[in-house]
């Protein structure tokens, strides 16, 4: 893309934390800044990301089927180190390119979700790279891109909110099976939320419980949801899990999807309104990371 193209979309998804608008609204991007091979300088460039379920994206060095890899890519090989921004999260990773089959079932997958990765394809005599993004350095997750905690809360539910539409909208034009990048997106999600509302449980809400004792129904109604909320996932995981290629597997997973996004929105509307109060208060109501 054209630097001021992409420029304009950098500054989009920082200034909205990652929300898009345009040609973009639907897709899932980050920012990489890689070290340029030759000069040394950190280039930002925005690509679209595959989750995978673990503890690494994987992005693809497409360059819209160019027959030369783009210089993201070029950089990578040199020092396969970056700096990746999700939105809700920045973060250092180590970079390494897949091969052989390991390559060919994740590329599977992306033209699986969207073909026109086949036609990048097609365009080019080069094999196009795929390169998984390892968090490093780190025991725990990232710092969420807030100056607040209770701003904190907004961002990491906004991540989650759109996620979720994102999964809602794939199945509606997936058609009637579920294929192996949705399911694995499916369960990504499910991961990331569980391991949420395991923090908040361990650590804000015990937290704020012990700062503001009278909030302790509000707390326990959170904890309730959370167990409820909980059990969705659960189904939705066994039905992403044990759909077929079949319209009837597809549909169960739909119809999870459906329901956990009702109750789950209902969860961070109240959470938000009971507790970004409570977090924000003051220089002494500052509390664990989200």
């Amino acid at each position: 893309m054209p630097n001021d193209f992409n420029q304009h979309v950098i500054d989009e998804f920082r200034a909205h934390r990652g929300r898009l608008t345009g040609p973009f609204e639907h897709a899932r991007l980050l920012l990489l800044t890689t070290t340029g091979a030759r000069s040394g300088a950190p280039h930002t460039t925005p690509v679209g990301y595959l989750p995978d379920g673990g503890d690494r994206v994987l992005v693809i060095a497409s360059a819209g089927g160019s027959p030369r890899h783009p210089d993201w890519y070029r950089n990578l090989l040199a020092r396969p180190h970056a700096t990746v921004e999700s939105g809700a999260f920045t973060y250092e990773a180590r970079a390494v390119v897949l091969a052989g089959e390991e390559r060919d079932r994740a590329f599977a997958r992306a033209v699986e979700a969207d073909p026109g990765w086949a036609a990048y394809q097609e365009k080019t005599e080069r094999v196009i790279p795929v390169v998984a993004l390892y968090e490093a350095g780190r025991g725990g997750p990232p710092p969420v891109n807030a100056s607040s905690p209770g701003e904190a809360i907004k961002v990491v539910h906004d991540a989650f909110r759109r996620e979720l539409a994102l999964i809602r909208r794939e199945m509606t034009t997936g058609g009637s099976a579920l294929g192996a990048q949705l399911r694995v997106n499916c369960l990504t999600f499910c991961r990331g939320l569980h391991h949420h509302h395991t923090g908040e449980d361990t650590m804000l809400f015990p937290f704020l419980g012990e700062r503001y004792p009278e909030h302790g129904p509000v707390l326990d109604r959170l904890r309730a949801e959370h167990v409820r909320i909980a059990e969705l996932v659960e189904r939705l995981r066994r039905a992403v899990s044990g759909a077929g290629s079949g319209d009837g597997g597809a549909a169960a997973a739909r119809a999870e999807v459906v329901l956990l996004t009702e109750e789950l929105e209902a969860h961070l509307t109240y959470e938000e309104e009971q507790l970004l109060p409570l977090l924000d208060a003051g220089p002494g109501a500052s509390g664990p990371p989200a």
